[in-house]
């Protein structure tokens, strides 16, 4: 342990570094630089004989494994949150609890908003949710980082699909639409 203070170096009982201690520590800096420029320059060198070719040595234009190929790709875009919440969708009965997973299941995730929607399927089980759903968001941020998810928002059962047939009438909104 060094210290730039003599004073605080003899109180604490560490001895103050020598000159032979300093001036190895500036070589190894010395060092350092040096073998990056040189790097730099061989690059430089490389770039002008036809373009830089591959060697024994790993640099950044060697293939590179899937997953980690994803998981920087993830990186450089921002996109961490969304992968995160995706996980959480494809986890999401070992979230939740097996019953809960056979009768509600995550729709999509609202980045700007931080909400998840939620769809059940039915009004009891969706109001079951929305008691739960407090203790979902803490579990959820538990998993995914403090403030990824702060609201779930929980949707009863659609209702029926809406069925096209040859005597609607093109935008119409169904049988209680007065077209005018």
């Amino acid at each position: 342990m060094t210290t730039d203070d003599p004073k605080k170096a003899t109180e604490q009982g560490a001895p103050e570094p020598s000159g032979v201690d300093l001036a190895r520590v500036a070589l190894r800096a010395a060092k350092e630089q040096a073998r990056a420029r040189g790097d730099a320059v061989q690059q430089k060198k490389q770039a002008r004989r036809g373009g830089l070719r591959s060697g024994a040595r790993a640099d950044g234009r060697d293939p590179m494994a899937l997953g980690a190929a994803i998981n920087r790709l993830i990186t450089e875009r921002g996109w961490e949150a969304p992968a995160a919440v995706g996980g959480v969708m494809g986890r999401w009965p070992q979230i939740v609890g097996e019953d809960v997973a056979k009768h509600c299941v995550p729709e999509r995730y609202d980045e700007d908003e931080r909400v998840l929607i939620v769809r059940c399927d039915s009004t009891a089980w969706a109001t079951n949710l929305r008691l739960l759903a407090p203790t979902l968001v803490a579990r959820l941020n538990e998993d995914l980082g403090h403030g990824t998810v702060q609201l779930i928002k929980v949707n009863g059962p659609g209702g029926p699909a809406r069925r096209y047939g040859p005597l609607r009438a093109p935008g119409s909104t169904g049988p209680g639409d007065t077209y005018g």
